[in-house]
């Protein structure tokens, strides 16, 4: 089949090129030949332009929005996302002990300070009921504990709580949790604390969730209508005719795309981008598996105590009985 991105990416190479390339390596071949059959045909379809490379890998996002480098690309996502002019003071290290802990199919994660000093922090989750609502909320009070703690560092005898910005934590699931499907037409839901008499009080934790998997049923049904879905479109589509279409509509991500297959060039380099991404995956997929063991050993446990606390009634019923029968045995003996 014709590769109509070669059109537009001339850069992009033949399937024959990249694996002489690979096979000329004795160390790249090692790598490939490692990888399973399904592994080396998604890499191959990717460099090659028969599909798009997944941009929300981190290392791949990394490259693409790196906010040190395009600040730009990532400040215009991000102003749409919040419905507001966004300009990036800072790139901030994430929280390497929270991540360790619990990085459980955690397919990206950037912090970064906006240049009014608030917080945003940027994920992408694969499954969305591992990432819920009480677990969100924790990661947003550690964000803006982590901020108080910075600050008042700084601060020191000025610090004044008027001196801590918001926190907005920004959530992308490539496979949304059964609640977002209540709202089929929904893939953007902003929340934040507000109060039921009217009284407005600066409260400082903001929720932006996007089921990336809802907007994809939207893309099929209604097509790109707006920026911010182009830009979502761009996130999370790997169809060519579709990337196609965004690039002739949408010329400002012909840059990016650019970036990606002179990436896909160096052949070294995005091997072991993806044999790192596959490393990740491989690690989220063993946790996963632990998760969902815990869970039935959980579930287990819970029908354990449940039919124990069963038969310590049952027992209690048995010992009132014979307690009754014991009764009337000494009833029996006194008649006669």
């Amino acid at each position: 089949m014709t590769n109509n991105l070669r059109n537009f990416f001339p850069m992009i190479r033949t399937r024959k090129d990249l694996l002489e390339e690979i096979g000329d390596s004795s160390s790249l071949s090692d790598l490939f030949h490692s990888w399973s059959e399904e592994q080396r045909e998604d890499f191959l379809d990717f460099c090659t332009g028969s599909k798009g490379v997944k941009i929300l890998y981190d290392s791949f996002f990394k490259e693409i929005m790196n906010p040190e480098t395009t600040p730009e690309r990532l400040e215009r996502l991000l102003s749409l996302i919040l419905k507001q002019q966004v300009k990036i003071h800072t790139i901030l290290p994430t929280d390497n002990s929270r991540i360790a802990d619990e990085s459980s199919l955690l397919v990206m994660d950037i912090l970064i300070e906006l240049e009014d000093g608030s917080l945003a922090n940027i994920e992408v989750q694969k499954l969305g009921y591992k990432f819920p609502g009480q677990r969100c909320a924790c990661y947003s009070a550690d964000l803006l504990l982590r901020q108080y703690k910075r600050i008042r560092g700084e601060k020191k005898k000025s610090f004044s709580y008027k001196n801590i910005k918001k926190v907005y934590t920004i959530v992308l699931f490539e496979k949304s949790g059964r609640i977002f499907h209540k709202f089929p037409d929904v893939y953007l839901h902003h929340m934040k604390q507000k109060s039921d008499t009217g009284l407005e009080i600066e409260l400082l934790q903001e929720y932006i969730f996007i089921p990336l998997d809802i907007f994809q049923e939207s893309l099929q049904n209604k097509g790109i209508k707006s920026d911010l879905d182009a830009w979502l479109a761009f996130l999370s589509t790997d169809k060519p005719e579709w990337i196609e279409g965004l690039i002739r509509n949408y010329p400002e991500f012909i840059p990016m795309y650019t970036d990606i297959y002179e990436l896909c060039r160096n052949t070294e380099k995005v091997m072991e981008l993806y044999s790192k991404e596959l490393s990740l995956l491989d690690k989220n997929t063993v946790q996963l598996m632990i998760d969902e063991m815990q869970d039935t050993i959980d579930g287990q446990r819970g029908t354990i105590n449940e039919q124990k606390s069963i038969i310590d009634d049952q027992q209690g019923t048995i010992n009132k009985q014979k307690e009754e029968i014991e009764e009337l045995r000494r009833q029996l003996e006194s008649q006669k």
